[in-house]
């Protein structure tokens, strides 16, 4: 890992620790060793480092994970820079970024 932070403070990710069951796959899929095991659960311990890409909620069993995966904040943010638009990831109804 590079610990490459894509832009703090705004990725969806969300994990709901009462339903983690500790089978440790979230840090198996996730390819920026966003989580980490703490009291036999899974915990965020680098969410900015998440890209979104939705590989820990498609492989958690329980569903403990939630995550707006595709374009994702950052994306869409940086996307709206280089073109010189307003970003726009479609993270609330009105179609505008976080």
């Amino acid at each position: 890992m590079n610990n490459l932070i894509y832009l703090p403070g705004v990725v969806t990710l969300a994990l709901d620790v009462e339903k983690c069951n500790g089978c440790r796959m979230c840090m198996i899929v996730c390819p920026h060793a966003v989580f980490e095991m703490e009291n036999k659960r899974a915990v965020i311990r680098r969410k900015d480092f998440c890209m979104e890409c939705g590989a820990c909620a498609k492989n958690c069993p329980e569903g403990a994970i939630a995550v707006k995966s595709g374009v994702g904040c950052a994306a869409g943010i940086i996307n709206g820079i280089l073109r010189g638009t307003e970003p726009t990831c479609d993270c609330d109804s009105g179609g505008t970024c976080c």
